[in-house]
């Protein structure tokens, strides 16, 4: 089964695309001008602390307070005096400390160690939290959780087993916990530990430069888009990636060199031909209808995506489908083939929030419970957390997909200045009469 990572560089952006049998599966987009704070970590000073919502509002130093709940609070700037005695720290902090939780109760202009979870929204902020992650090819850096972790996706209990007893060996990376990643099915006790190494020695680096910094301050940027497709895709299952710019290509096999070793670099092409890389290889279409509001099937049948502010609503039509079956079997049918394109769709998107999904009717209890099914199969394949409600009589799915940051349509489109974002235009009568009046 072939599967390829694409890279096309322009001006002002850069476009990834994961390509699998010649299907596009996961799509990313980078703008010049659109910086990326996800991931970032911040010394930052708190502004203002709120009860009544729970939360804190931090300054980071990016012109908008970032939000921070009072239940993910406290500090890794202080980790080092966690073994002194309570009353001594409470002395030394000039602060008290909550019994029932053990920690720090915040107040307006102390300082902390966040990452941001949850790209700026509108007029919203970053969403913070001060349980910093690291994440490395196979292993992420938890700063606060010290018992080690595997990948649900892992299910091997043999397996598991075996990354666990790796982990218990990793005796100087004190103070910090490990989740195992799924790229770390199958691999040897030599790259977990380069890995948690690497990743310790960041997190050390993280905390010295909090330590000589003053509030706000940015303390560490998470790598961009190139970077993360070396992190987070490059593995041995990949038979090729196609980089259509010279400078970025070399640049490329540097970051492989580095992160990974010489062993993949062979699976790394430079493209040059005259036609367009995404053409050539069959997807530049297949991109476009991202953007469409309406998606077509082979069948004749098709879904409608329709985002509001507060949830998005995907809408199953039969359309030009066409069958001898009775009408219960042909919405089986219908439902079936677009419940893993839905899925696709939404990962392609990178929609997030509320979505509803509104299948076509079905009586029958073995047919809803057959898309249900389907639908949270394709949705597995999903890096982003979902959670899914069973399918109803009507046949809706009410779902959750983790929000970081911006759609690819909020990207790549803003609110027409002459429909003020309604997509429509006015007939004819209506503009004479305005005219008129």
């Amino acid at each position: 089964m072939s599967k390829d990572i694409l890279i096309n560089i322009k001006p002002k952006e850069k476009r990834v695309a994961v390509v699998k049998e010649g299907k596009l599966e996961e799509f990313y987009l980078e703008l010049s001008g659109d910086t990326s704070l996800l991931g970032n970590i911040y010394k930052g000073r708190i502004d203002s602390v709120v009860p009544s919502i729970n939360a804190a509002f931090v300054d980071i130093g990016i012109g908008k307070n970032g939000f921070l709940y009072l239940t993910e609070m406290s500090n890794p700037l202080l980790e080092e005096e966690t073994s002194l005695t309570q009353k001594f720290l409470n002395k030394i902090l000039k602060k008290k400390t909550n019994v029932a939780t053990g920690r720090l109760r915040f107040v307006k202009g102390d300082e902390v160690l966040v990452q941001v979870v949850k790209e700026p929204f509108g007029t919203k902020g970053p969403r913070l939290t001060t349980h910093i992650s690291l994440a490395g090819r196979f292993l992420v850096l938890m700063s606060q959780d010290k018992p080690a972790g595997v990948s649900r996706r892992i299910d091997s209990l043999d397996e598991r087993r075996r990354l666990r007893q790796i982990l218990s060996d990793l005796r100087f990376a004190e103070g910090v916990g490990f989740i195992v990643r799924t790229a770390s099915l199958g691999k040897g006790k030599r790259e977990l530990i380069r890995d948690a190494k690497f990743l310790f020695k960041m997190w050390l680096r993280i905390k010295s430069s909090a330590k000589n910094q003053k509030a706000p301050a940015l303390i560490y940027k998470e790598y961009d888009l190139m970077w993360r497709v070396v992190r987070d895709y490059f593995s041995e299952d990949i038979d090729g990636i196609y980089i259509d710019s010279k400078l970025e290509f070399l640049k490329f096999l540097r970051f492989v060199k580095t992160l990974i070793g010489p062993h993949l670099i062979k699976k790394i092409h430079f493209y040059k031909e005259n036609l367009p890389l995404f053409e050539a290889k069959g997807i530049e279409n297949e991109i476009k209808k991202i953007y469409e509001r309406k998606i077509f099937l082979k069948s004749g049948a098709y879904i409608v995506i329709e985002p509001t502010e507060g949830l998005t609503v995907v809408d199953v039509n039969s359309g030009k489908f066409k069958s001898q079956l009775d009408p219960e079997t042909a919405a089986f049918q219908v439902n079936i083939e677009v419940a893993s394109e839905i899925a696709r769709q939404i990962r392609l998107r990178d929609i997030g929030g509320i979505i509803v999904i509104d299948f076509i009717d079905m009586a029958k209890e073995s047919h809803r419970k057959a898309v249900f099914e389907t639908l949270k199969q394709a949705l597995s394949f999903d890096r982003a957390k979902t959670e899914v409600q069973g399918i109803s009589n009507l046949g809706l799915v009410e779902m959750t997909r983790e929000r970081t940051g911006k759609t690819l349509e909020s990207k790549s489109f803003e609110d027409c200045p002459h429909c003020k974002g309604t997509g429509k235009i006015k007939i004819n009568e209506d503009i004479t009469y305005g005219v008129r009046h």
